[in-house]
């Protein structure tokens, strides 16, 4: 029987080079430490410390499986940026503040390991290598440039350091993120920074902003500050936590209206869902992003709802071997039912032009031209795993690119049935 592979070589290369410098920054401060044989100022170490736990208990996912943890995030960058609590200086090193993020990550994981919830340690290791890079760049800046009570002209100097030190460590940290994306999901890196940048940027600006704040009002009111100025970041998840539930719902109500037409017996069993993950594949293929691919993937799941209105179903479902009217009545019955829904106009115009040949004028969309070539590609092959029989259809798609279907989609498609062969 053959053994399964390790858990660390399902990590592609992006992910093992981010957890070894962050397991590399964790030893290096914990040696730092141990050498010292002290905290300094231990008081604010334990409150930030607390803090950043807390954060990681209430971390949550957001749309496309980024794991986040705004309040732990920004906490850790107001312990990199504080200058003094309460007026009097602070003086510890970055490495005390790697020691100090990492305790408070690892202690507000516990819980979840404890119920079996395993962490996303990659972005764990990115929150970490972002709280030390900011760390880095600005503690040596608050011996050599505040080492008293500042100034009015010096707080403006401190702030304009915060604010440009964060947003790089941010824009670092998206361009990271973008790497292991683009190589998890095989798309072009270009797309993927895109990606990130739309997800994330109102997030990444929260936590900025808030740490921050963190670190001027702590350096003002003291430790107390930690508790009223930790209040908006916290609306905010609550807010991104909402928002991500209801794109959780979208996708689960419509998956599970896709299994309506195979409940009924319109459709072979799976053939929604098989055909949902070949369109979002080839999407990937051909650049689409990821708000396009999610648009994609509803109306994938949704092409063949149209069917339920048919008196007598398909012989197997399959539409590709309808007539083209019949075809084009199926698309626009379909649509016409996910228009109803009020807030998916875009996928009832994809389902809509599902069934209109390459050569139309005006051309389909591409979203439509994928959905076309995927599910003639599942009609003929179904569940299948004959490599003779799928290397057949996509020959037979091939040929009849010249008018029905687009050459660039069905290509795609070899793409993506290379890459499943190899796999088998």
């Amino acid at each position: 029987m053959a053994r399964e592979k390790p858990a660390w070589q399902h990590l592609d290369s992006a992910q093992l080079v981010l957890l070894g410098a962050a397991a590399t920054l964790t030893v290096a401060a914990a040696v730092s430490l141990a050498a010292a044989g002290t905290v300094d100022e231990p008081k604010p170490a334990v409150i930030f410390g607390a803090l950043i736990a807390l954060g990681e208990l209430f971390r949550m996912n957001m749309p496309g499986g980024r794991e986040v943890a705004p309040i732990s995030t920004a906490g850790a960058l107001g312990y990199g940026m504080l200058l003094s609590v309460g007026g009097e200086p602070v003086t510890y090193s970055a490495l005390q503040v790697v020691a100090v993020t990492a305790a408070g990550m690892f202690a507000g994981t516990l819980p979840h390991i404890a119920v079996g919830r395993s962490p996303q340690l990659d972005a764990m290791a990115r929150r970490l290598v972002v709280a030390a890079a900011v760390a880095f760049l600005f503690r040596p800046l608050t011996g050599l440039l505040f080492d008293e009570r500042l100034t009015l002209g010096e707080w403006w100097t401190a702030l304009g350091l915060m604010t440009v030190i964060a947003c790089a460590a941010g824009c670092s940290d998206m361009v990271v993120a973008a790497a292991i994306r683009a190589e998890a999901v095989r798309v072009r890196f270009g797309i993927a920074f895109l990606d990130e940048f739309r997800a994330g940027v109102l997030l990444c600006a929260a936590k900025t902003a808030t740490g921050m704040l963190i670190a001027v009002a702590t350096s003002v009111m003291g430790l107390a500050a930690l508790l009223l100025f930790t209040a908006p970041i916290l609306t905010t998840q609550f807010a991104f936590r909402r928002y991500a539930a209801v794109r959780t719902t979208y996708l689960q109500t419509v998956r599970a209206l896709s299994r309506v037409t195979e409940v009924g017996g319109y459709v072979e069993t799976g053939h929604s869902r098989r055909v949902s993950r070949l369109a979002v594949a080839m999407s990937r293929e051909l650049g689409m992003t990821e708000e396009q691919s999610l648009e994609l993937e509803y109306a994938a799941l949704m092409h063949d709802i149209g069917q339920l209105s048919l008196p007598d179903p398909i012989p197997g479902g399959a539409t590709v071997f309808a007539s083209p009217t019949e075809q084009r009545r199926i698309a626009e019955l379909g649509a016409n039912v996910i228009e109803q829904t009020g807030v998916l106009d875009r996928v009832a115009h994809i389902v809509r032009c599902q069934s209109d040949p390459y050569s139309a004028d005006p051309a389909p969309p591409l979203a439509g031209r994928i959905i076309k070539v995927a599910n003639a590609y599942d009609d003929l092959v179904g569940d299948s795993t004959d490599r003779d029989r799928a290397a057949a259809v996509l020959e037979r798609l091939r040929l009849d690119s010249v008018s029905e279907y687009d050459p660039a989609v069905v290509e795609s498609l070899g793409t993506v049935l290379e890459r499943r062969t190899y796999r088998w």
